[in-house]
């Protein structure tokens, strides 16, 4: 019998394999290096700064991060370019997100007039210039104004701030994820880039010059990244991928780098077993932006038949057919539906080589401000 080298590794916990991880870098990497554009991965979906090093030294300009924690352990890490994509209002906040611009390149995000305001108030409080980069909705309907004449009045009143410099506009297809085949998700990914390209040039002509033109999104970076004039994508979860990803075309499961690592501790019923990789390591995601789209919460490798059907903090139910051969002591690993949620919930990745254990590598961002 061939010995399974991951019995030495405790469950429930969240496997990287290095390989898969590579290609999924190697691939996006040369994507940008190859058109042209920037690659400013954003960390959110990893949160690992040796990781975020690894980005950087393949090219990459720097990274987006969703908070300021994630910013905080990015530079303990050693990252030096930083882009908050996510809009600061508050004075907290914005002192805190100064004191790290002492010790790298920090840029922010905005959407209101009342963000602008408070930034350029920070940033005359700490006699310092902020760079802001205004976000724009392309679908989404999430944050961001619209690419209209409210969009010219905003990035006017950023440029009209002597505390603040005009870098640019930056956008999220989190739409893309909605989308019902391929085919859709690149109709959204064109119509990403080609906005933002719209609205740059429009800016350009009013005096107000865009050296960042950002797109996001893994499903639309390849193709809103195609279209000429775009500077920068922000794609985050391609190194790792899940089933979302799988779901939507973007890739393969054999392109799915993580996987929940958990061991069978009952059979209770041959309908059913139970694992030790609950909610409080899978997470509850079926989806989305709040879509169902999962039959369960995650897909068992080499168990076709089994369902992820339900989930306790410590216990994860799996319905199976009575002939289903899964028995008590069965290590499995599950494909997560998102694999965001599941890292956010860790505190560090087994990295496995050659289907063996090589090293642990720690998830710093673990906080949500």
């Amino acid at each position: 019998m061939t010995e399974n080298k991951l019995e030495t590794i405790d469950t429930p916990a969240v496997l990287v394999r290095e390989a898969i991880l590579v290609r999924n870098l190697n691939d996006m990497a040369s994507f940008a290096r190859e058109l042209g554009v920037n690659l400013r991965p954003h960390i959110k979906s990893h949160k690992i700064p040796r990781l975020a090093r690894i980005q950087v030294n393949q090219g990459a300009v720097g990274i987006a991060v969703a908070k300021l924690d994630e910013a905080e352990a990015m530079i303990a890490g050693g990252i030096k370019d930083i882009f908050v994509a996510y809009p600061l209002v508050t004075p907290t906040k914005i002192m805190r997100m100064l004191r790290l611009a002492e010790r790298a390149d920090i840029s922010v995000a905005a959407d209101s007039q009342e963000g602008i305001d408070a930034l350029a108030s920070g940033a005359a409080w700490a006699e310092t210039t902020v760079g802001v980069v205004l976000e724009i909705d392309t679908g989404l309907k999430r944050c961001g104004v619209k690419p209209n004449g409210e969009a010219l009045a905003l990035a006017r009143a950023i440029q009209e701030k002597d505390e603040l410099e005009f870098l640019g506009i930056m956008t999220h297809g989190g739409h893309s994820y909605l989308a019902s085949d391929p085919e859709k998700v690149q109709e959204i990914g064109r119509q990403e880039g080609e906005i933002m390209v719209r609205l740059a040039r429009r800016l350009e002509k009013e005096g107000l010059p865009c050296s960042r033109v950002s797109v996001g999104s893994t499903p639309t970076a390849k193709t809103a990244g195609m279209i000429k004039g775009i500077t920068e994508i922000r794609p985050g979860n391609y190194v790792f991928n899940d089933l979302t990803q799988v779901s939507l075309g973007v890739a393969m499961e054999e392109d799915c780098s993580l996987t929940a690592l958990t061991r069978v501790v009952s059979r209770p019923a041959r309908d059913r077993c139970v694992v030790d990789a609950g909610s409080k390591t899978l997470g509850m995601d079926r989806g989305v932006h709040g879509t169902s789209i999962f039959e369960g919460y995650g897909k068992v490798k080499g168990h076709p038949e089994a369902v992820v059907s339900s989930l306790s903090e410590e216990h994860g139910v799996l319905s199976l057919p009575p002939e289903s051969d899964i028995k008590v002591g069965d290590l499995l690993e599950i494909i997560p539906n998102r694999s965001s949620p599941l890292v956010n919930l860790a505190r560090t990745v087994h990295i496995i080589r050659n289907e063996e254990p090589w090293e642990e590598w720690e998830v710093s961002a673990l906080g949500s401000n």
